[in-house]
């Protein structure tokens, strides 16, 4: 519960420390804007708080209870949803190893043009779905969304040649293209900096999941016997099934934002909302503001994650559409490579929870972002050195299994660039722009490889090589330029009489916190102010970068 004890000298040690707390903003104080000022466009949550009739005071303890009701309410629904996309996606690679290929007639690059088209949808879909993001309320869109691409997915059991397919694939690609974006604005929605990695990390690592969790469905679907249906649409039958079921389920149970949710109490609410203030970034507006989609535009950042998305979506597009041909390539049958699928996924959990921790410890995401392409360059190297005998196909599972690190560097640059980026818009735009190169790397990705290159696909192994080490090099470029950015809003600081070196209290891990009157005596007064005014990070002087 909020508490609402006014100032006593006299009071308990605990109360005094919950009172420095609003004073101090520690995890944030209401700081009501003047009566005469517009506030047309400020953060909705700021518009909530204003009708407040107390002070929200948030102690750590109300802090952490409050981010363990959001996880077990928000968590299961975005961890399903994206388990589902995944198996969706990887229908296709399973289906062409049970006979997809050969019974609909696919000759050339058309198998690659199927797992491409999706992510063409996706590309020129980003724009719409970053102004519904600002515009309408966030968890029914997503709810429609998922319930439109399972019924796809089911209508794609009856496709029976390349121009069927392809239809059905450009459709799945329009209704998936919200997924992903959407979780990247409910993350940064409802949690602080410091809690945003582990949440992106969490959802993305079902990635992993499903590659172990599909290989086995798949591996079961595939032996069923029916005269009707061939094993590849019995899956995506199935899939579709239960994308559709879970729409309904997303429907009931994702709220549209903090202040509407039905599963936190009043005071709970406020919590919610108020523990976000020092993130500096809002929770949103529900105003679509041009000057914020200039601000992106301009915005070196925005390119960086750009083009980094860009680099790291060819590799990811490629492997995720012709991963269990590689492995079939080796020599094995179709049952056996969907099973030696199964430590592909697991390596992508890993790394992906692996590389979250690891970055949430060390306060830095760079160095783990160029640790994590290290790997992979150096299985795409085992790929391309090793022959294809039968006494190789251990060396070659080890090279394939360690490039599988790679889904681990793609949470940790949302959360890079969700971190680093102000202004409801703004953010919006800028994820928009990720997913814009993303969409752009998986088009080019399985175009690299064709199912007459076996076994060796050289060409798709050679351009993943030097595209891992290209994206190490830009990793390094992207953390001098925030450096940069620090000095420059320091020099600000001091320009306005303010102390040029300020606590960034979001990026604070509670648990580690053993003095608060020590964290309290970092934080100045007016740090968390401007919080809610939704300006964009390079208008707020008090925005602190992360790397």
């Amino acid at each position: 519960m909020a508490d609402k004890t006014e100032r006593d000298d006299s009071a308990p040690e605990t109360v005094r420390v919950e009172q420095a707390q609003l004073d101090r903003d520690v995890e944030g104080s209401l700081h009501k804007p003047a009566a005469d000022k517009d506030v047309k466009g400020i953060d909705k949550a700021a518009e909530f708080l204003k009708q407040a009739d107390h002070q929200v005071v948030v102690t750590l303890r109300d802090s952490r209870r409050v981010a363990k009701l959001i996880d077990w309410r928000i968590l299961p629904v975005l961890l399903v949803i994206y388990c589902l996309q995944s198996l969706d996606k990887n229908t296709l690679s399973y289906s062409a190893v049970f006979g997809l290929i050969a019974d609909t007639g696919l000759k050339g690059d058309q198998y690659s043009w199927l797992g491409s088209v999706v992510y063409v949808a996706q590309l020129v879909f980003q724009p719409l779905v970053a102004y519904i993001l600002v515009k309408f309320p966030v968890g029914k869109f997503l709810a429609f969304m998922v319930f439109a691409w399972g019924a796809i997915l089911c209508g794609m059991t009856a496709a029976h040649n390349f121009t069927g397919l392809m239809v059905s694939r450009l459709f799945l690609g329009i209704f998936e293209s919200a997924v992903a974006p959407t979780f990247v604005a409910v993350v940064q929605m409802w949690y602080r900096r410091r809690e945003q990695t582990k949440r992106n990390a969490a959802w993305y690592a079902m990635l992993g999941v499903i590659n172990i969790l599909g290989s086995l469905l798949t591996y079961g679907l595939g032996h069923i016997n029916s005269p009707v249906l061939r094993s590849y649409q019995i899956i995506f039958l199935f899939c579709g099934c239960l994308t559709v079921a879970w729409s309904i389920v997303t429907f009931i149970f994702m709220p549209d934002s903090p202040m509407t949710a039905k599963f936190l109490k009043p005071d709970d609410k406020l919590i919610a909302i108020e523990r976000l203030r020092m993130n500096q970034q809002g929770i949103g507006s529900g105003v679509w503001k041009w000057d914020h989609v200039w601000d992106a535009m301009l915005d070196l950042k925005t390119w960086l994650w750009f083009t980094i998305m860009f680099i790291i979506s060819i590799p990811s597009g490629g492997i995720s559409t012709f991963g269990p041909l590689i492995i079939e390539s080796f020599g094995f049958d179709r049952f056996t490579t969907i099973l030696f699928n199964i430590p592909f996924g697991a390596v992508q959990m890993i790394a992906t929870l692996g590389g979250a921790w690891l970055s949430d410890r060390i306060r830095m995401k760079g160095p783990v972002l160029i640790l994590l392409c290290i790997l992979p360059i150096a299985g795409c190297s085992i790929l391309l050195a090793v022959g294809r005998a039968a006494s190789d196909r251990a060396v070659l599972l080890f090279g394939y299994y360690i490039i599988s690190v790679y889904p681990g560097i793609s949470p940790l640059i949302y959360s890079w660039s969700g971190q680093n980026t102000g202004g409801d818009t703004k953010r919006k735009v800028t994820t928009a722009m990720l997913f814009i190169g993303s969409n752009a790397g998986n088009i080019i990705g399985p175009l690299l490889f064709r199912p007459e290159e076996k076994p060796r696909y050289t060409r798709g192994l050679t351009a993943n090589l030097v595209l891992f080490v290209i994206l190490a090099v830009e990793i390094g470029l992207g953390m001098l330029l925030i450096k940069f950015l620090n000095v420059r809003h320091a020099k600000t600081r001091v320009a306005l009489g303010k102390p040029e070196k300020i606590v960034d209290l979001s990026m604070v891990d509670n648990r580690a916190v053993e003095d608060e009157d020590e964290v309290l005596n970092q934080a100045d007064g007016h740090v968390g102010e401007r919080g809610f005014e939704d300006l964009t990070d390079l208008r707020n002087e008090d925005f602190i970068y992360v790397y």
